[in-house]
């Protein structure tokens, strides 16, 4: 792609020359940080062709198609950078591998959050205030119990995000002012200590919150958040203790097991942060309305509730179900490649190496199984791993273990049920979602309204046409009608009675 220019006549300069041969004008593009600024293009103007509609508004400049978000840069960060084709993930700089094994997941989180990693004092104000604002307000057992008792935790937890904000008014710029947050940016200490609070709130009630939504499929009642444990023992503990209190005795802590607790932490270190992933795009999107931030990542965790994003893992899960033993490999990738079944836990949008991730979490892996037991999955699991590695189809389409291969049977050794495992993502990458809605409230350019474009194929302008007047099918094709529902129960019953009714009245 691309015609080389002769180096004789090549001058660096960091722009991009463009000719429009529809017109034989001639651009110069600036280029910075390797991007081009896709406003630049609204200027290149040409009369319509003959092969132009009116809605392809060429007068009004160029339209940069990117279906996806392929190769669009949407915002300015200096939160996470990942190198796709090397396999690097990198918070803040630090490379993923050395946070992963000398961190933990509340100092990463001041990492994303603030820029740097805390000093002692510090990380324990952040560790603080965070585990302070674990609580959360008795009326949300209501809430909690008035969803049907096999509700997935999903829809309980993306609600509950949600239903926060009409707790903290003072977090709501639709009643405090649209500058609320903005201000911050121009260094207002009121308006940073707001921001703070909200964070604060929305990392602390995460865990509560998530363990609200899995004791009510137990039938069990709700745990206050302890204290004198971190920040994954609290979470373990608000699953699984017994009773409601939260009194820690001297002979019988009840803390969670030390290796299941630091996996755990591992685990949310790993998922913590992403770039701009679907949820963590989602968030800015919602965001950038100025909405409160308990909206914004209400509206990022329904966006990882879809099985493309948050539900990975547990389709990896289902896959080794589906799988049976080690000796049903060789058939199962032969139909991968005929594509009439799906590989899930290999490879990834981003990475096309590796993901460095699943290095990380094989280590993980081993440590939890030593002492939840070893998993009869495992065998399967291994069997699959060794084959696609040593299979030239998967290896020429670079499609590497990822990091929810190995989560996935981690999360099903502890104990957990399958539906639970996107609430495990959400809790660490809230996290994530308010650094990102921090940086971009700080802009010092402001907050834009995200409003992308599109590219209009539907009609031209149409006349209205009276239903008396209306003859033939208008449209033809899968989708262009309601479709025919098939009813039961009382709808049935109901039509029923009202066709036996029209029958009587005739008669």
């Amino acid at each position: 792609m691309g015609k080389q220019v002769p180096a004789s006549e090549l001058k660096r300069d960091e722009s991009l020359r463009i000719v429009d041969n529809r017109t034989g004008k001639e651009y110069t593009v600036p280029i910075t940080h390797n991007s081009i600024p896709a406003n630049f293009f609204k200027g290149i103007r040409a009369a319509a062709g003959p092969n132009n509609r009116p809605e392809d508004e060429t007068e009004r400049g160029l339209r940069v198609a990117d279906r996806g978000f392929l190769n669009t840069a949407v915002i300015e960060s200096h939160i996470t950078y990942i190198d796709g084709d090397n396999g690097v993930l990198r918070y803040r700089g630090y490379p993923i591998e050395q946070l992963a094994e000398r961190s933990s997941f509340l100092e990463v989180s001041y990492l994303l959050i603030y820029g740097a990693l805390p000093s002692a004092s510090q990380l324990s104000h952040f560790t603080s205030e965070v585990l302070l604002h674990g609580p959360i307000h008795s009326d949300a057992e209501g809430f909690f119990r008035a969803f049907r008792y096999d509700a997935h935790p999903m829809s309980m937890l993306t609600s509950a995000f949600a239903y926060l904000g009409s707790y903290y008014g003072e977090a709501n710029p639709s009643l405090q002012g649209q500058d609320l947050f903005t201000k911050a940016a121009k260094g207002d200490p009121a308006a940073l200590q707001n921001m703070d609070r909200q964070i604060f709130r929305l990392i602390g009630k995460a865990t509560t919150l998530a363990a609200m939504a899995y004791r009510i499929r137990q039938g069990r009642d709700f745990v206050v958040p302890p204290t004198g444990m971190s920040y994954t023992e609290s979470f373990l503990y608000q699953l699984d203790h017994l009773s409601p209190t939260d009194h820690l005795s001297e002979l019988h802590s009840n803390k969670p097991h030390p290796v299941l607790a630091k996996a755990l932490d591992i685990l949310f270190v790993l998922h913590a942060d992403h770039e701009m992933n679907a949820s963590s795009t989602t968030v800015l999107q919602t965001g950038s309305s100025l909405p409160d931030p308990f909206s914004a990542v209400a509206a990022g965790c329904a966006s990882l509730y879809g099985p493309l994003h948050g539900g990975a893992n547990e389709a990896v899960i289902r896959m080794l179900l589906s799988i049976g033993s080690p000796k049903n490999v060789p058939a199962f990738l032969e139909a991968v490649k005929k594509r009439q079944k799906v590989l899930s836990g290999f490879g990834h949008r981003v990475y096309k190496t590796s993901d460095p991730r699943s290095f990380i979490i094989r280590k993980v892996a081993d440590e939890v199984f030593a002492v939840t037991g070893r998993d009869p999955l495992l065998d399967t699991a291994m069997a699959l791993h060794d084959a696609a590695l040593k299979d030239d189809y998967f290896v020429s389409r670079k499609l590497a273990p990822n990091v929810d291969f190995w989560s996935g049977l981690i999360y099903r050794a502890m104990g957990f049920p399958m539906d639970f495992f996107p609430v495990l993502f959400v809790v660490p990458r809230v996290v994530g979602w308010v650094a990102h809605w921090r940086q971009m409230m700080l802009s010092p350019s402001g907050v834009k309204i995200w409003r992308p474009r599109q590219l209009y194929l539907g009609p031209s302008t149409r006349d209205y046409v009276p239903l008396e007047e209306r003859t033939g099918t208008f449209q033809v094709g899968v989708g262009m009608e309601p479709s025919v529902i098939e009813h039961s129960g009382m709808t049935k019953r109901r039509k029923l009675a009202e066709a036996a009714g029209k029958v009587r009245s005739k008669l």
